[in-house]
């Protein structure tokens, strides 16, 4: 297995090589594992362990199994305690919940402060297809169907794909130490009744399973790639205007389409409409006609369709949908007003760690006037700490974003090269470094 995670870092994760890495470490068989290879892999990593006091002293054991196993391997471990249940409590939400949040929420601001890049957790292939399976027992649309990503903004999932199998034959072969978490073996949890209960009869049916399930995870992506380009050429053509009254459709591009409900259904279902009958039958209703959601309305208007807040709240611009508004910048000595909040650029004589709204730009490689705009079907960038471009649809895409937030994406370009995709990655091209004489730092708030 060493020899196939080598290779599976050398051709999809390179970016890793050359960084800082947090080990999501619980104790159990996937994250021990995937810190042996990572070491055996020479990255540089440190381990983080969340101990959420759930099952007393078996808790405290694994933390001192964490311990033990950064003395071996010979790195430095970062231990977080957490009051899981009244934090369950406090925000009324379910055990696992709570735990995910508060792992998540603390691995965050652990590389945020200690300047880490990347996050790495051990999700394997038979966690994917429990995911899947959980997702559709519940109902979801083709995007719930699509898999766990391998890389969601800073966090990477090496391990995804290597079944439970090559890990447990990989730690037995190796002699390495695991713990094994009690509740695991429970059936109180959906998880784990398809893990015992379910997964092992599909298995049995079709040994080649796994296989079967990427593949199909494969086409249902390109399938949500087809989806979403479709839905985005709609958009385009039915929005006609945006303002602080709302976003405005034209009924008539819903009614060409074969399907106007699945599409009113992927444009609108981010923003908590529920009666889809009743959303359709505004394409034919008298101009007043409207339907709400807890925080939206929509409003038939005579060939218009117009989305607005129920209420006023501050964070309208957050949700305007896709617009063709373009803003140009002229010189970089200047704080810039858009949709999107103030935009800043400042020079500055130290290189810091760039964050989500704050980026560190080499200014002799931009070439002025800058312009701001919405993303387009046709941009492609390269995204930086990640070798070789991709076009930004993927990469909104990737990052599991609803509809509603990849409609609201805007781009900094020069020479119609994207310099930035606002509040989520710098292009690698633009970038400053060490040897950068004229550093400028561009700021979102």
């Amino acid at each position: 297995m060493l020899d196939l995670f080598s290779t599976h870092i050398k051709s999809n994760l390179s970016f890793l090589k050359n960084t800082r890495l947090v080990i999501a470490i619980s104790g159990g068989i996937d994250s021990v594992v995937l810190a042996h290879l990572c070491n055996q892999f020479d990255l540089n990593f440190v381990l983080a362990h969340c101990n959420f006091n759930l099952r007393g002293k078996e808790s405290d054991t694994d933390e001192d199994f964490v311990l033990e196993l950064s003395e071996e391997l010979n790195v430095e471990a970062f231990i977080q305690r957490f009051d899981t249940e009244a934090y369950a409590k406090e925000n009324k939400c379910s055990i696992q919940m709570a735990a995910r949040e508060l792992r998540y929420d603390w691995f965050n601001d652990l590389a945020e402060q200690l300047e880490f890049d990347y996050i790495l957790t051990a999700h394997q292939a038979d966690d994917n297809l429990e995911t899947f399976l959980i997702n559709f027992t519940r109902g979801t649309g083709i995007n719930g169907l699509t898999g766990i990503p391998t890389i969601n903004e800073n966090i990477v999932r090496p391990l995804l794909p290597f079944s439970r199998e090559q890990v447990e034959d990989y730690a037995k072969d190796q002699n390495i130490k695991w713990r094994e978490d009690s509740s695991n073996s429970s059936r109180k949890y959906l998880r784990n009744k398809l893990r015992h209960e379910v997964i092992p009869i599909l298995k049995e049916i079709n040994p080649q399973l796994l296989d079967s399930f990427q593949n199909m995870l494969e086409n249902l992506n390109d399938t949500a790639d087809i989806v979403e380009e479709s839905l985005n050429a709609v958009a385009k053509r039915a929005i006609v205007d945006i303002n602080e009254s709302g976003v405005s459709y034209k009924v008539s591009e819903f009614k060409k389409v074969n399907n106007s409900k699945a599409y009113l259904f992927e444009m609108f279902k981010d923003y908590g409409f529920t009666e889809w009958n009743n959303v359709v039958n505004l394409l034919d209703a008298e101009t007043g006609k409207y339907v709400t959601s807890n925080a939206y309305k929509l409003t038939k208007h005579r060939k218009l369709l117009i989305l607005s807040d129920l209420v006023d709240r501050p964070n309208k611009k957050e949700n305007v949908t896709l617009s063709m508004s373009k803003h140009q910048i002229e010189s970089s000595d200047a704080l810039f007003e858009t949709p999107i909040g103030n935009l800043k650029f400042e020079k500055v004589s130290n290189l810091l760690k760039p964050t989500k709204n704050t980026i560190f730009i080499d200014k002799e490689k931009l070439k002025f006037p800058l312009k701001l705009r919405l993303w387009k079907k046709e941009d492609i960038f390269h995204p930086s700490g990640m070798k070789g471009k991709k076009k930004v649809s993927k990469y909104l895409k990737d990052e599991k974003l609803k509809p509603s937030e990849k409609e609201n994406t805007w781009v900094l370009t020069s020479e119609n090269k994207t310099i930035w995709v606002i509040g989520r990655r710098a292009d690698e091209r633009f970038i400053a470094n060490e040897k950068s004489k004229n550093i400028l730092k561009i700021e979102l708030y």
